[in-house]
């Protein structure tokens, strides 16, 4: 099956490797585009654990700081695998998404032992900041990145649709969900979606492409993306 991938371009190469695994063809078409944002070496003093929602909060931290010691509590299974990767020798996974992420770190951390940052994009899901400081911890989000929409549907996704050789769409985040039903709106693709099934990593990101005529809306049975890949067995 073709298998249409909207990952920003890290991402996508690496999941389209474990797609051919699986047997299926993966069609690259990022919606987002990640800028990191330049600036001084962070600020690490008091600061216990690191807190990564993405692979691209692990990038962005390793973009202005050297230190690997802290602990890396992650969002799920794919940023603690980008973490580690990275040269981290704690990680930790809460293999959710940010509640399960704040019960991690309720049951690992001590919030006298110091700060806890969160490297982060301009935009972000959630309220981890209310449900760490409600448990006492100190939060600090730190910026780093930016994800910018792309402003017209990419022309792999423009021509599989029109050609309706794409069996499926991976679709990870709201946001993109949103952006995705927009561009293919905004193309006049409306109707090349009706052999299309959305498999999507929640419910929040089915609620944003639920307007469009698929043929089949799938959700992951937790936001991560082995349960989401485990869909397409």
């Amino acid at each position: 099956m073709r298998v249409l991938v909207t990952r920003p371009s890290e991402d996508a190469t690496r999941l389209g490797e474990r797609l051919a695994g699986m047997g299926h063809e993966a069609v690259a078409a990022p919606l987002l585009d990640i800028h990191y944002i330049a600036g001084d070496a962070l600020d690490l003093n008091g600061v216990q654990a690191v807190l990564f929602t993405s692979a691209n909060g692990v990038r962005a931290f390793c973009e202005r700081s050297d230190n690997r010691a802290l602990s890396a509590l992650c969002v799920g299974d794919a940023t603690a695998r980008e973490a580690s990767a990275a040269g981290f020798g704690d990680v930790k996974s809460a293999a959710g998404d940010v509640a399960t992420l704040a019960q991690l770190v309720v049951a690992e951390l001590d919030p006298a032992a110091g700060a806890l940052l969160h490297p982060a994009g301009t935009k972000v899901a959630g309220d981890l900041a209310g449900l760490l400081e409600d448990a006492g911890f100190t939060y600090r989000r730190e910026v780093l990145y930016e994800a910018l929409k792309a402003d017209a549907l990419p022309l792999p996704a423009r021509e599989g649709l029109e050609a309706g050789d794409l069996g499926a769409v991976l679709l990870y985040s709201p946001r993109t969900g949103a952006a995705f039903a927009k561009l293919v709106t905004d193309a006049g693709l409306r109707d090349c979606m009706g052999t299309v099934t959305a498999y999507c990593l929640s419910a929040a990101v089915a609620h944003e492409i639920e307007t469009l005529p698929w043929a089949a809306v799938r959700i992951a049975a937790t936001p991560d993306q082995d349960a989401l890949l485990a869909l397409l067995v």
